[in-house]
């Protein structure tokens, strides 16, 4: 008696978000090293850039957890004063506040009231973006003088050796293990980028599910020639 086709389900994964989890190379030392300095920043605000999936989400979660800072979704500041999404709370971050910034005059105006908020209550304001807040759009003069000012800590663009980590990692949070020779065989044939990765671990683990195999070259060689096919 055959047994019955496996159905994928997406029952999500949680990726590991904890500072040990963290993959610490020369491309985003320096950004480690002022979150881990805290509370000895030098300023009472700074901001985090990087391209997407470089780390700056998880670094923000790792200040949060050790500073307690309130989390402040950016679009919530159209709608809300930071005294409601911040409570009593002195230290702060507002993850990919960039994106939220351009053509929103609310926002930009309550991000201001929340950086002088922070400072008067002597505490801490941690944000992120793709670009440097010198280069977001906005605006409102006082805001763009002040995101001017802001220290700034890169995460660049990764490395072969951190692209492999960050595989490892990607696969390791969905509890999947791959050989060396698989690691080998994705490097040169895919795009140097963190969301890329995180895509084509995607695509790997749903074709290992739907087809019952087992994660290795030749499976990645068709999920690779897939993703070829569908983008060409």
């Amino acid at each position: 008696m055959s047994r019955p086709a496996q159905i994928p389900l997406d029952l999500g994964h949680r990726p590991a978000l904890g500072r040990d989890d963290f993959l610490v190379m020369p491309s985003n030392q320096l950004a480690v090293e002022v979150i881990d300095s805290w509370p000895q920043w030098q300023a009472s605000a700074i901001a985090l850039c990087g391209p997407p999936g470089s780390g700056k989400s998880h670094l923000c979660q790792v200040w949060r957890a050790s500073s307690g800072a309130a989390e402040v979704d950016a679009t919530a500041l159209a709608q809300h004063e930071p005294p409601e999404l911040v409570g009593d709370a002195v230290c702060c971050v507002v993850d990919g506040v960039e994106e939220a910034l351009p053509d929103n005059p609310e926002i930009q105006r309550r991000l201001f009231h929340l950086y002088n908020m922070m400072r008067e209550r002597n505490g801490y304001l941690l944000v992120s973006g793709r670009e440097a807040p010198a280069r977001w759009r906005c605006n409102l003069a006082d805001l763009q003088s002040r995101l001017s000012t802001l220290p700034v800590f890169e995460l660049g663009a990764p490395d072969d050796m951190l692209i492999e980590a960050v595989l490892v990692k990607m696969f390791s949070d969905r509890q999947l293990k791959v050989s060396p020779e698989v690691l080998r065989y994705i490097l040169p044939r895919m795009e140097r980028s963190f969301e890329s990765a995180r895509a084509l671990v995607t695509a790997i683990d749903t074709s290992s599910l739907e087809l019952r195999r087992d994660i290795t070259v030749p499976l990645v060689r068709d999920v690779l020639e897939a993703e070829s096919e569908t983008h060409s």
